[in-house]
Parts: structure tokens; C-alpha cells; sequence
């Protein structure tokens, strides 16, 4: 059973107050769509599987409060989420549950565009995809010659201020999927990543 996840309860005991105000939060979500609620509502809606017994409004509030916003919640490592008085394991699962999707979905998104047309793309891109890694991580995008994404890979993952970058593999890398221009992405745990000024290319 999760540490902190309360347990369940009695079917029959009389409905919670706050199974009204969860009702309202999603008639208000599909009615007036997300714009209309705050991170903390959207939060509270996240944690509604997770916590199906339990008033989340202050869990998620306490949760903004530490993190700061909406994104840095679900990014936010485990360790320092099982910190907050509540989070246990079912709710850790369904905040990094929304994490990969929004990765996923930033991945698809670019794919479905078939090219990465200009910086503000790439940044974009790496912004879902590693803004919020606690550890440094180098990472190789592949395009082909008319820089439609061809791999996104993680080719080397360090230590909070070092991650080893080694040449000879990305090239090797570069010539398996027939690359012709090769973007290196690398962050800092400080919720910052660093793009090169200039595609690596390879012929």
C-alpha cells in the first residue's frame, strides 16, 4: 500500500463535500476548456485518479507552492516530490504519467511536421523534452538533408554537473541513420539547456 496514499474507504459512508466541487471543476473543463482553470485546478483534476477518496485542493496548492508552476510539478523529481506531505506512490505515478505524455506528445508533434524548420523549433523541442531533468544529459537530434527529425536520443546521461561526451560515437551514430546534419543538445540541472551554435554535419 502507498506510504502516504490514504486508503480506501467504506462504499457506504455518506459522499464527501468535495465530490461536488470535483463535478464542477470538470463541467467547468469542458465547457469553458482548460484556459479556464487555474495550475492548481488542473493539478487537483490530475490527482482525482490518484486520490479518489481525498479532498487535493491543498495537495496541489502545496505542490505549486514548492514547485512553482504546472510543468515543474509533473518534472519535478520523485524524490523531491515524495517529500510533500500526501504525495505517496499512486500520486507520483500520475504526475509522471502526465510528464510522458506531454514529451510524447511534443515528440509527435514534431514528427507530424516532418521537420524542425528553425531554432525556435529546436528549443522548443528540448524544452519539453529536458528542461526539467535533474541530471545532465547529452542528447543527439538526427535530421536528414531536408531537416525532418530523423532520431532523438539520449547518448549519454551524468551526474548533476557532468555527463562524458564522446565523438567518435556520435558520428558512428550519425552514418547508421544516414544523417546529414546532426544537432547536440546538452542542460543543466538548473532547469537550463544549452543548444550548440552550429548543426554538426556529416556526409
Amino acid at each position: 500500500m502507498p506510504e502516504k496514499d490514504l486508503p480506501p474507504t467504506d462504499n457506504s459512508a455518506e459522499t464527501p463535500h468535495f465530490h461536488g466541487h470535483r463535478q464542477r471543476l470538470r463541467e467547468r473543463f469542458h465547457s469553458a476548456g482548460p484556459d479556464a482553470l487555474s495550475d492548481y485546478e488542473l493539478l487537483e483534476m490530475v490527482l482525482f485518479a490518484a486520490l479518489p477518496r481525498r479532498d487535493v485542493k491543498p495537495l496541489a496548492k502545496a505542490l505549486l507552492k514548492t514547485f512553482g508552476s504546472f510543468a515543474e510539478v509533473i518534472h519535478a523529481p520523485e524524490p523531491r516530490l515524495r517529500e510533500i506531505d500526501g504525495v505517496g506512490d499512486a500520486s507520483v505515478t500520475q504526475l509522471k504519467l502526465i510528464a510522458a505524455a506531454a514529451h510524447r506528445i511534443a515528440r509527435g508533434e514534431v514528427r507530424q511536421k516532418h521537420a524542425l524548420a528553425s531554432w525556435q523549433d529546436v528549443i522548443t523541442y528540448c524544452r519539453t523534452s529536458m528542461a526539467f531533468a535533474d541530471k545532465e544529459q547529452f542528447r543527439l537530434l538526427f535530421l536528414d538533408k531536408r531537416n525532418q527529425l530523423i532520431a532523438d536520443e539520449v547518448q549519454q546521461t551524468g551526474t548533476v554537473d557532468h555527463t562524458p561526451v564522446y565523438p567518435r560515437e556520435v558520428i558512428k551514430r550519425a552514418l547508421e541513420l544516414s544523417a546529414t546534419a546532426i544537432i547536440l543538445v546538452h542542460n543543466h540541472p538548473t532547469r537550463h539547456f544549452s543548444l550548440t551554435p552550429d548543426h554538426a554535419q556529416t556526409h
